[in-house]
């Protein structure tokens, strides 16, 4: 996730370390805060893997700053995470929404959609934070815990929603494909 933030923001325009952060902590909000001990070796890393450069300019104060900006082979890469991300990407909520932030960077709206049809049958699959003893998935009219029950009435509705618009985007982007 944090490398596909790291390539996603880079891919419009350079950007110094504290300000990539800022946008990476701006999308994965409290739920996933990124350390720069998490972010600046993988900066490390995508450098050393050809996939983004570092140049100094000229700071506020005597020390320059260093600004990192996307290689050709960089956006090559995040194009390919974008076309085909891995299944956790997929089911797993926030990491789906990192992809899809970055979905229209990836130019073919067959691809698009074809990311978005991953995650509505994940989504369409049943599905349940708890289970009773034979193993079937709790319901929000069978849970008599009120806690419980409000976290699945919470997941029913952000799933509806979320399926909704998977739905309505789906049919737009295969609206706009080539040969459609």
């Amino acid at each position: 996730m944090l490398t596909l933030a790291i390539l996603g923001f880079l891919y419009d325009e350079p950007l110094h370390g504290y300000q990539l952060k800022s946008r990476i902590t701006g999308l994965t909000g409290h739920a996933r805060p990124v350390s720069d001990g998490a972010l600046y070796p993988a900066i490390t890393r995508l450098e050393k893997a050809g996939l983004l450069r570092r140049r100094s300019e000229p700071g506020s104060g005597a020390v320059p700053r260093q600004v990192l900006e996307l290689t050709a082979e960089g956006r090559a890469e995040l194009e390919r995470r974008l076309a085909d991300p891995e299944e956790v990407e997929i089911s797993d909520q926030i990491r789906f929404f990192t992809v899809a932030a970055f979905l229209d960077r990836l130019a073919d709206p067959a691809r698009q959609a074809a990311v978005l049809r991953r995650r509505l049958a994940f989504l369409e699959a049943p599905s349940s934070f708890f289970y009773d003893a034979e193993g079937r998935p709790v319901t929000a009219e069978r849970e008599p815990n009120p806690f419980r029950r409000g976290m699945l009435l919470v997941a029913r509705a952000s799933g509806a929603a979320e399926r909704a618009w998977l739905a309505e985007t789906i049919g737009e982007l295969e609206r706009a494909a080539p040969g459609a």
